[in-house]
Parts: structure tokens; sequence; C-alpha cells
């Protein structure tokens, strides 16, 4: 490693501690690195451009946060909420386990932890708090932990972006996700099931059976929207960019033309929003990848699987190594970060020790979103409260029996990989 670079590395340090956006912090280390080494600092600007325009992959995430923000305005989570209360509602500590299953289904159409906490979250938050049998903590932990299955069920934007700095299939790592993200629900409610049998939280109101087939029907356009999507991507009609348009428009057509709740205003207001996030995801994946740049220049990469390799690590070891080092950073670091820069390093190792990427994806992008919900720098913690006011700390001690389901489930899918691979198999996957 060289000067310039160690030198690139404690700026960016320097202002990731300070507080500075991370974006900011990896451009200021990047244009460093450039003017002290002697090169082009117009380099900084062409990774940039080409980084974020030439990937059609790319293209996916600002759809996907668009077809997210449309369901949350346009109506179309409250008839969800509808449905799973009339399914899940009736059992012990029912109201946290609608927000569980509406979580699931909810991942199926926007692929964003942060669209799901901060849409529908609020909404199961405040209808916990209101019954009066959950503490506010209690309520924001649920959603905090709930929302991390959204980046694992397809689609994910996530896995999106480790698609675009690993060159796999997204296809793929989308089949790759199913099961991890049902276990994830499985254990988040098998969780909140012991916890209210202990608290004695009760059950919800029953919806009477014959009701069922009518909320049905009413949330069935809103559940046809990941089985169009998974269909029109593993049926081969579109790739999963153009699957993404297609759940946008399938989203407005949705909102604005069965519901009926979309107005000009609040679409004007959706497209806003939605600019803005991307503009800001955006900046980070540029940022990151100009940095990429740097780090391969240094052949930071290369040096690391050699000295991987030299450990003699088995498969087992690496993903354990690498599974605790990214449950470390996440507590510091944001996911798409993680994602973008820490990953990429420990890519050309996997590929020696004959680690299955797809695999090795979805394990780290499960790792990333307990990341989420562990202080101090937990994304989903920061935005419960900001859409609540509901104190973190009271948000991490009730979640922290859901963090070690979460923990189990990582193990789980870490030590057998065929939870990952058999679909992708189903699918001609041919792998490792």
């Amino acid at each position: 490693m060289t000067s310039s670079f160690g030198i690139a590395l404690f700026i960016l340090a320097f202002m990731a501690a300070i507080g500075a956006p991370i974006a900011f912090a990896m451009v200021a280390s990047a244009v460093t690195y450039l003017l002290l080494s002697g090169q082009d600092l117009a380099l900084s600007s062409e990774q940039f451009i080409q980084s974020v325009y030439d990937s059609f992959v790319l293209l996916a995430v600002p759809l996907f946060i668009t077809a997210a923000n449309i369901m949350n305005v346009g109506s179309i989570s409250d008839r969800l909420l509808e449905f799973c209360k009339a399914i899940v509602g009736r059992f012990k500590g029912g109201m946290a386990q609608v927000d569980i299953l509406v979580s699931l289904i909810f991942s199926g159409m926007s692929g964003s932890a942060v669209a799901d906490a901060a849409g529908v979250g609020k909404v199961t938050i405040n209808m916990m708090i209101k019954t009066g049998h959950y503490t506010p903590g209690y309520a924001g932990a649920v959603v905090a932990a709930s929302a991390t299955i959204g980046p694992i069920i397809p689609p994910s934007i996530p896995l999106v972006l480790y698609a675009l700095v690993s060159d796999t299939s997204i296809g793929y790592l989308f089949l790759g996700g199913v099961v991890p993200g049902l276990l994830m629900t499985a254990l988040l409610m098998s969780m909140n099931t012991i916890i209210a049998h202990r608290r004695n939280i009760p059950a919800e109101d029953a919806v009477p059976l014959r009701k069922i087939p009518g909320v049905t029907l009413r949330a069935l356009p809103a559940l046809l929207m990941p089985v169009i999507l998974l269909a029109g991507i593993y049926g081969g009609a579109t790739t999963p960019t153009e699957a993404a348009a297609v759940a946008a428009f399938y989203a407005l057509l949705v909102a604005g033309l069965l519901y009926r709740s979309l107005t000009p205003r609040t679409l004007y207001g959706v497209f806003v929003d939605s600019a803005r996030s991307s503009a800001s995801v955006g900046l980070v994946i540029g940022s990151a990848l100009i940095f990429n740049y740097i780090v391969a220049i240094e052949n930071i990469p290369q040096t690391l699987s050699q000295f991987m390799v030299g450990l003699e690590l088995t498969r087992a070891g690496f993903l354990a190594f690498t599974m605790v080092l990214f449950l470390l950073l996440g507590c510091v670091l944001d996911a798409t970060t993680i994602i973008l820069v820490i990953i990429p390093l420990f890519l050309p190792s996997a590929r020696a020790l004959g680690v299955d990427l797809i695999h090795f994806g979805v394990v780290s992008v499960v790792n990333c979103m307990i990341g989420m919900i562990t202080p101090p720098y937990g994304m989903l913690l920061f935005v419960v409260n900001g859409t609540t006011g509901i104190p973190i700390k009271d948000i991490v001690r009730e979640g922290l029996p859901f963090l070690y389901a979460l923990f189990l489930a990582l193990i789980v899918i870490a030590v057998f990989p065929d939870l990952v691979l058999a679909l992708p198999r189903m699918f001609g996957y041919q792998g490792l």
C-alpha cells in the first residue's frame, strides 16, 4: 500500500468519523489520492460518469424506489395491512405478526428496507401502540427487525448492487434470497410468539372467515405484483431492470386507476421523493465506484486474496471470518458502502477458495441488513426514530430478541448453502 493510499484512507475515516456524508468522504479521499499520486484529477469525474451512466443494471434502483413510494402513498399498503390482519391478527401478538407478514409481502414489491420501515412500518407502529398492548419500543423494534426482510426477498436493491460489483446474475441472486427471506420471517414470527405468550399480549379481534375472501380480493391486485415481477424475470419476458420498470408502472396503474388513490399532487410528490432518493443512492454508488477504481490501482483485492489463500482457510473459515467482519462493520458503516466498497475486496478471495458467489452474496447482504438494526449506525433505527419519535435506546433494548433470531437465520443459511442455491439450481444455475 502506497503512502498516497494511506493518506486517502485516513481522510475517508476522518470525514466519516465527524459525520460527513459517506459519498463526500469517498470523493474527497479519491481526489486526494489522485492529487498525491500525480494522476489526472479528471479521472474521478470520468469514473463517476462511467460507473453511473454506463450500467443498465443500476437503472433498476430508481425504478424500484419509485414503485415503493407509489405503494406507500397509493393505499396499496393499507389493503395489504387489512389482508395480513385477517390472516394472522387472530393469533397471540397478532398486530406484531401482521407487521412481519406485511413486511414479507411488501418486500416482494419494493426491495428496500427503508421504504418498508418508513411507509407501512409507521402505520403498523401506530396501530400497535393504539391497542395498548405494546410498548412504543417493542413496536419500533418489530418494525425495524421485520424491515430487514425487504432486501432479501426479491426484488432487492442491495442484491442489484452486489450483482454490479460481483458480475453475477441478478436473477439467480433474487432466487437465492427467497428461502432465506422466508426463514427470517418464520424466526421473527416465532420470536414474537414466544414474547407474546410471556407478556400475555392478546390476539386481535378475529376477522370472520366469511369476510376473508372479500379482503383477499381487495388486496389481490397488490398481491399479484411480486408474481408478475418474478414471472417476467424467470419466464424470460423481461430482464431484472425491465421488470423494475414493469413494477413501477404496475404500481402506478393499481394505485391510480384501480384504487383511485393518487392525485396529481401526490404523484408529483412521489416523483420528487423518488428523484431525491435516487440521486442520494446514485451519489453513494458513483463515489464508491471511484474509490473501487483506486483500490484496483493499488492491487488491494489481489493482495488480500493471496494473503487469505496463504492462511489456508477453508470455505467455512472464510465465510465465518467475513461474516464477523461484516457484522462489525455494519455497526459503523452504511449497508450500501459495505456492499460497494468492502465486499469487492473479498471477491477474488472467495473465487480462489471456491466459495459460491451467489451464496456469498446472499449471506453478505443478510449481514448488512442485520447491521441496519445495530447501533451506533443502524439506519433502520434512525428511520423508525425519525418517523415516530420513539427513542433509539428503547428500540435497541426491545429489539435484542429479534436480533438473536436474525443471527440464527444468518448462521443457518451460511452453514447450509443449499437453502440459498436450491432454487437457482432449479432454474439452471450451475455454480461451483
